[in-house]
Order: structure tokens, then sequence, then C-alpha cells
């Protein structure tokens, strides 16, 4: 059985802070506390994040100046520029702001190259430069990779060929000889935000082509305004980086706040047809359910925009993002939600048979937790790893092996960095990539499996020998039912938009009574509560994924009966339908109260 989550309720803040702030409810002034933000310019800053203050010059990247020189002078030769991106949605999303800027500017010859993920893997290689070489290519710009791609941009100068990496995955030791690397965590870099996404890192560059321009013209070629086009595209540099899941504070939170403003209003027709198909704009492109948040990007857009590298190829998000013909981004917005049909059919099918397979060789005690499937699709493995990790709470590494190699992907938990392990033992691997908590890898061979397993289990096991290896679950506070209104929604409204360093609030109530508990969805996976407190004031509640025997070790739809007290760890919604809201909550978790 898959273990019971520890609870972390976080400690209350000082009777000084709370009693400095009488106008907010304490759950809302705990969680100020619980963000640090503890002077009323933290939280002014934190609360109302301000464009014209947040967002930092992109001159001071080191290495900016150079790549403003090399792109426009690749411009004004009319050189051919290719843009390297990457087969998710930040890679997608990073190539999509690079090309729209660099065509406004007036590049003529400038396409861009998505890798297949199957066939050529994550980042560059050494196919793709001979590729770009025949095809005459002057300059590559790559999008979130490229850092660690020391022996590809090495042939591509040697081809004489113009590499810019910008990029913000985990710096190797040895940086690759690119003419300019635009990366905020290479050893130097004074750039002050060091969290941004691939997405981001794009943005400043082209942040850094108009301020480059604007020195020499009042306009844009098509008379556009600089802040204007700038601001236009910040959607998508929102979704990238909700998409990557990186820290969504300093510059990063900006970028992502300004940007939902912007794309509930976006001009991007690819972008309007796919909130349409998403069910969460009418047949207009206008919001169903009101502004759109960070949830609905990351559970409804973000997987569309994925799903086309996992299913099939990146390109094919990368269209509908630049598509300007409202037909053919009807056709791709269509294309895309059918692979992420597909897609979640065939993860819930290896999820299955990945928790079985650890249950059958009996790998629940070991530190780090070993899939192998047999021709598995490239394009889950990430997908299953952190189903498998969430379940355990510890690393859980998932392969595919094919004819000619194994294929992996990893997800961690916080205590234990997997890059850095991998970074440990280069020699087991063809290439690999990543971040402490998520990486893929290629192994060097099939031979190279078991050493690989052992020495991963070995640095598990000595890293995280002091750690609770359970589910955990981080609480804000602990509230009474009746304290969950539309005054405590509204107010954290503000807190969005949520992401990681700054998770939707969770809060805790004890002693509930449930008073209903109907089983709904797909085979009665998910639950619906009715639960009340001391009063007669009933709320609802609804558990996803509680009704499914297989993730939970408590069978609740069978051992969960009206009248039961149970405390309840849960996140504030709103659950909309023809034309009503009211406030629903969404289950975290939930204990039985047995004496």
């Amino acid at each position: 059985m898959i273990s019971s989550k520890k609870w972390n309720v976080l400690p209350l803040p000082p009777a000084e802070f709370t009693g400095s702030h009488p106008e907010l409810p304490a759950a809302v002034a705990q969680l100020l506390w619980n963000r640090n933000l503890r002077t009323q310019r933290q939280i002014d800053e934190f609360l109302n994040p301000d464009y014209s203050q947040d967002i930092h010059d992109p001159y001071l990247f080191q290495d900016m100046e150079k790549a403003m020189d090399i792109i426009f002078k690749s411009i004004d030769k009319e050189e051919n520029i290719v843009v390297h991106g990457d087969y998710d949605a930040d890679g997608v999303c990073s190539s999509a702001i690079i090309i729209t800027g660099l065509r406004k500017l007036g590049a003529k010859n400038v396409n861009v190259f998505i890798p297949h993920r199957e066939t050529d893997g994550y980042g560059l290689n050494l196919r793709t430069i001979e590729l770009l070489h025949s095809q005459k290519t002057n300059l590559i710009i790559t999008c979130d990779c490229g850092v660690s791609n020391t022996p590809e941009i090495a042939l591509a100068r040697k081809y004489k060929i113009k590499v810019i990496v910008t990029d913000h995955h985990t710096v190797p030791p040895k940086l690759p000889k690119a003419n300019a690397i635009i990366h905020p965590l290479v050893k130097g870099e004074s750039y002050p935000d060091k969290g941004l996404c691939g997405g981001g890192v794009a943005f400043k560059l082209v942040q850094g082509l108009l301020k480059k321009y604007a020195i020499l013209h009042s306009a844009l070629p098509d008379g556009q305004t600089f802040e204007g086009f700038e601001k236009w595209l910040l959607d998508l540099a929102a979704i990238a980086s909700i998409a990557d899941m990186v820290p969504l504070v300093g510059e990063s939170r900006t970028i992502t706040k300004y940007g939902l403003t912007v794309i509930n209003k976006t001009r991007n027709v690819g972008l309007k047809k796919l909130l349409i198909i998403a069910g969460l704009a009418d047949a207009n492109g206008q919001p169903k359910h009101g502004a759109y948040d960070s949830y609905a990007m990351s559970f409804q857009i973000v997987p569309r925009l994925n799903a086309a590298g996992r299913m099939d190829h990146a390109n094919t998000a990368f269209a509908l993002l630049m598509a300007t013909d409202e037909k053919s981004a009807e056709n791709l917005a269509a294309q895309l939600d059918k692979n992420n049909v597909d897609r979640r059919k065939l993860t819930e099918q290896y999820v299955s048979e990945a928790r079985k397979q650890i249950k059958e060789t009996k790998q629940e005690d070991n530190p780090v937790l070993f899939v192998l499937g047999k021709d598995w699709p490239t394009g889950i493995l990430g997908l299953i790893s952190g189903k498998i990790k969430d379940d355990h709470y510890k690393p859980a590494i998932v392969m595919g092996e094919t004819k000619d190699a194994i294929n992996g992907s990893g997800r961690s938990i916080k205590e234990f960095s997997l890059i850095a392990a991998m970074q440990s033992m280069p020699e087991v691997f063809d290439k690999f990539g990543g971040h402490p908590q998520a990486c893929g890898f290629t192994l060097k061979s099939k031979d190279k499996l078991e050493e690989f397993k052992t020495k991963l289990i070995a640095k598990a096991a000595l890293q995280t020998a002091a750690v609770d290896l359970v589910p955990q679950i981080t609480i804000d506070a602990e509230v009474e039912l009746n304290e969950v209104n539309w005054k405590l929604y509204d107010l954290l409204q503000k807190f969005e938009p949520f992401g990681q360093a700054n998770e939707e609030p969770k809060y805790v109530s004890r002693a509930l009574t449930v008073t209903a508990i109907e089983p709904v969805g797909q085979d009665g996976k998910h639950l619906r509560l009715m639960v009340k407190h001391n009063s007669q004031l009933i709320k609802k509640a609804i558990g996803f994924g509680l009704g499914d025997v297989n993730r939970c070790a408590e069978n609740w739809k069978e051992c969960l009966k009206p009248g039961d007290k149970i405390d309840m760890v849960f996140s504030i919604g709103v659950n909309e339908w023809n034309g009503n809201r009211e406030l629903q909550l969404t289950i975290e978790d939930i204990k039985k109260i047995t004496s």
C-alpha cells in the first residue's frame, strides 16, 4: 500500500504580526507570514507587482551586448538564422517568442528547428548540426537548451556557424564555447533574477533587441510601439513560466501576473483557439468562468501544448502559437486536444503498470524506485515518474527500452538532486540534462543499466538517510469551516499566480462530520463529500483520485460513510455550472477519526 501522507501544519505567526493586520482574516495574515512577507513594503510588492519597477534591464546579462551585435549583424546581412527550441511547452513558447521578435525587427531568413523527442532527444545533437550546416545556416539561437551541448556547439563553430545560447537548465562544470550565453545561472553572471524559465530568458533576449532597436528608431517597422509589442509577448512568457514550474517570485511572478492579464485578451489566434477547445473560452474567445488563472493554464493549456511533443512532434504546438489563419489554428488546436486525450489514456495505462512493477519487484523500501518498460513512449516517461515520486515521496526513475537504447526520465524530492547525482557519473550516459528535481537521459549502452541503478541508489541512500520518506503536505493554517467564505476566497486570489515558491494555500479543518459521500467521474475514481462543522453550515468538497484504490491506501469509497468524523486538508476554489457560482473545497487528504 502507498504510505499515508504526513501533515506539516506551519506554526502560527507572532501575535504582534497578526495584530498589525487587523483588517485581514487570521488565515490570510498567516499566509503572508508563511510567504516570508513581513514588512508592508514586501507585502505590497508581492501582492501588487509593478511591471515598470520589477522587470530588470536585459543588459544586466553579461553577454547580452555580444548577443545583440551578432543578431543585428545577421539581420542586416540577411543571414540564415535558426532558432533551436525544445519539445515541451517552455521550449515551444520560447521559440515562438524569439521568432516573433526577430521577424518583427525585419529578419527575412529565420526558421525554427524543434527536435523530435524520440529520434533527436533533448537539446542539440551532432546530426542536427550537420543538417543545419548543409542548409547553410549562419546563426543558431538556442532556447530552453544548449548550455550542456559542448561538442555540438564546437562542431557548429568549426563550420563557422555562430551560436547564441539562451537557457536556464543546470550549468555543467564546463561551458560550451558559444559566441554568447544568456543564462541566469552561469558562473559570474550578475543578472539579479536567477529563477527565469526558458521562455523568460527568451523574453529578455527580445527585450534586449527592442531596446537596442529603439536607440535608432522611434517605432517598429510596422509602426507598433515598443512597449505594446513587448507586452503582447507576455502571454507566451507566462505560459512558459507556469509550464516549467519555476519559482513564481521576483521577475517570474511579475511576468506571469501580467502575462495572465494578456492571456485574458490575447491576440494570439492559436492560443485563443486552444482556450476555446479546452472549454475555458466561449465561441467568441471570451473567458467562460472569469479571468484565467495559473490553475487553468497549468491543467488545461500546458498539457495540450506538451502533448504535441509527447505523442507526435512539437512542431504542431509551435505552428499553433504562430498561426495567423483562424481555420488552420482551429485544426491545429483540435489536433493538440486529440493528442492530449491519447496522452492521458496512455499515461493512465503505464502508471498502473509501473505501480504493479514496483510492487512485484518489492522496491517499496528502496531509496530510489526504478521502472523499466519495453517500448514505452519516451514522451510520457516523465509523467509516469512524477506519479511514482508523488506516491512514495522518493526519487523515481522510469525508463523505456527500445531495440537500441534505454531512455529515461526522473523526478525527485527536494532533499535529493538528481542532476547533481548524474553529473557525478557521466560515464554511464550518452547524454543527460535537467534540474535538481527533474531529469532526462539516455544510457551509454544497455550494459550500463545495473551500474546506473547501483550508483544512484548508493547516493540517494547516503543523502536521504535522515529524511522521513513519506509523502508530505505543507499546510498553511488550521481553520474553522465557517471561516471559509467569499471574503477569504477573494483575498486569496491576490496571491495569484500560484506555483513553485508560492503554492496554492492549503488549510486543515478538524473533526468535520460527513453528511454525504458520492463517487463521481469515470469508474468512481473521484469522491464528492458534503461536510459540516459544529454549525449546520454544509460545505461541498471534491477529492480527485480519492476513490482510486490504486492511489490511496485507504479505500474511502468503502470505509467512509455519512456520520463519520474526519480531519480534512483542502484548498479553496469555485465550482461554476449553468451560470451559478459556489465555493468548493478541493480535498488534498483526509484522515478518519476512529476514537
